[in-house]
This record gives C-alpha cells, structure tokens and sequence, in this order.
C-alpha cells in the first residue's frame, strides 16, 4: 500500500477543466474549442498552472479519434507560502496529458532555478516521430 501511494505522489498532476470557449462551429460533430484547465504542482503546494489548449473538433473530435494541434498557452502563478526541500530536482515532469489517440501528448516540465530561486515551467507538444517545436513557458519566483 505504501508503494501505491508513493507511486501516486510521484506521478504527474492531473488536470481539472476550469472551461472551454468555441472557436469554430462544426455543423457535425463537437466545435473546434480552446480549454482552460489548472493543475496543481504535485510537489510543491501553493504552485497553481493555468494552461489553455486548443481542442479539435469534427466528427472525430467528437469520438476522442483527432489529433489535438500543438497549441497552447501556460501560465503558473505562486498561491500561498512556498518552502522548498532542501534536496529539491532540478527537472521533473509534473503534467502530461494525451492530445490523440497515439503517440501524441502535452508535457510541462518543471526546472529549477536555484540561483534565481525561481521554478520554470515549460509546456510542449511531444510526438514519437516528429514533435512540434511550439512551446509556453511560465516561471514563479520563490519569495
């Protein structure tokens, strides 16, 4: 039981879906849209990112078979107090979210700025064979 658990600490954060708005009507199946979703920084408390996402629509939208495009926006804000550990990684994963049926998905990356005292959060679309190089980046400075 507490490996399960340790399992779950260290995976990445899930997102909750704050809304979304259309951006094109389809006449069949789901609207082309973009969605605000947060997560919260699994292992620091009090770190909330915000990440809009533009979702695909159609007949195949509407099923869960289109590819998500590569677009997105990411901003990360501090909510209360942060205290960091004192052994704290440099770079961890701590969202990612599939954007089609394979293959596909969006990743934030967190890093650690120990000089700045700052964490940095980077969204990007990754893909097996040819990811995008479209990407959104947000920091926090530790205060």
């Amino acid at each position: 039981m507490a490996a399960l658990l340790a399992l779950a600490a260290a995976a990445p954060a899930a997102a909750e879906e704050i809304d979304c708005v259309t951006t094109e009507w389809k006449l069949v199946g789901a609207n082309h849209k973009v969605c605000v979703n947060a997560f919260d920084d699994p292992e620091v408390p009090c770190v909330t990112c915000y990440m809009s996402q533009a979702r695909t629509g159609g007949i195949s939208g509407a099923v869960g078979l289109a590819e998500d495009p590569s677009e997105f926006s990411l901003d990360c804000r501090q909510t209360c107090a942060v205290v960091l550990p004192e052994k704290f990684p440099k770079k961890k994963k701590v969202f990612s979210e599939g954007t089609s049926v394979l293959f596909k998905d969006t990743e934030v990356s967190r890093f650690f700025d120990e000089k700045r005292k700052a964490l940095i959060y980077l969204a990007v679309s990754r893909k097996i064979i040819s990811g995008s190089p479209k990407n959104s980046i947000s920091t926090v400075v530790i205060r």
